[in-house]
């Protein structure tokens, strides 16, 4: 049995809600999620990883859940978030860290990785590109733009939070499983996440992330190019992200290695959980990939 710790950690002027369980003096793992989940995304990986040794850290990232919600657009550009992990690195008396992210999570942990290479032992990236990338596709890449275009609708302030809280977020709820596989989320799983976007400011903080990344952007001065081992997992069958962008990703990457599930989806932490477990244990204590 793995004991599983509540915390509150205070980083980068806001206090984030952190899971936390393994040995103290294991390396620290931090899994950062994606939206519109919370920690709970990582559920079944907590007491594997920690069971392997690693001091596990899995945070409601700002805006979500339990975490601090603070007020406006800035408050959730990728500096922001960035600085929120950096923060939980130092919390835990650590100057590195192995970083797991999926969707958004993996949005944080590309930036991390390209502005802080120094903070980062290696990383894995589940199902988003690079920012440079994604911004690339959606100038030249059609199918990449008809998938995005929901981005442009949550920029509309307020009448998306007013209009998914009257529809009682059922649109959500749909939005999980008709883009995954059949029985992916149960109705408990989907019950478990209403809970989390009903939390007091939670889903307009939720949506400000969508909205900081195309009002506040981030630019790169010049083609990032990151010298952290990294490895990209990424389900084929995702209906928000083409897959060409995995390449496009590593291709940034000096090392860096990619593995495609042909008959996964954008939720392939939910799908793969067995595989995905062995290969985060497998890449973070192992030089090559099993």
């Amino acid at each position: 049995m793995v004991n599983i710790e509540d915390h509150y950690i205070q980083t980068n002027g806001v206090h984030l809600h952190v899971l936390q369980a393994g040995p103290i003096e294991g390396p620290l793992l931090i899994l950062l999620h994606g939206f519109p989940e919370f920690s709970y995304a990582w559920r079944d990986y907590i007491p594997y990883l920690a069971s392997a040794g690693f001091r596990v850290w899995v945070p409601d990232q700002r805006g979500y859940n339990l975490s601090d919600k603070p007020k406006g657009i800035a408050s959730y550009t990728l500096d922001a978030l960035a600085k929120d992990v950096l923060g939980l690195i130092d919390a835990a008396k650590h100057k590195q860290a192995f970083l797991v992210g999926h969707d958004w999570g993996g949005s944080v942990a590309w930036h991390i990785a390209t502005k802080y290479p120094e903070r980062i032992i290696k990383m894995i990236v589940l199902n988003v590109p690079h920012l440079g990338v994604l911004k690339k596709n959606l100038l030249s890449n059609a199918a990449q733009l008809r998938k995005s275009n929901y981005l442009f609708l949550l920029q509309v302030p307020w009448i998306p939070e007013i209009y998914i809280k009257f529809k009682q977020y059922m649109l959500l709820k749909k939005k999980f499983r008709i883009s995954s596989r059949p029985g992916t989320f149960t109705d408990d799983d989907l019950e478990t996440y209403y809970r989390s976007w009903i939390q007091p400011k939670a889903f307009h903080s939720m949506l400000n992330w969508y909205r900081a990344a195309m009002q506040r952007p981030i630019r790169y001065r010049k083609t990032p190019h990151l010298t952290q081992p990294t490895l990209v997992i990424w389900g084929k069958k995702d209906k928000f992200l083409c897959s060409e962008m995995a390449q496009q990703s590593i291709d940034l990457c000096s090392e860096g290695h990619l593995i495609f599930f042909e008959e996964a989806t954008h939720w392939i932490i939910h799908e793969e959980v067995s595989a995905i477990q062995k290969l985060i244990v497998s890449f973070f204590k192992e030089s090559s990939i099993s």
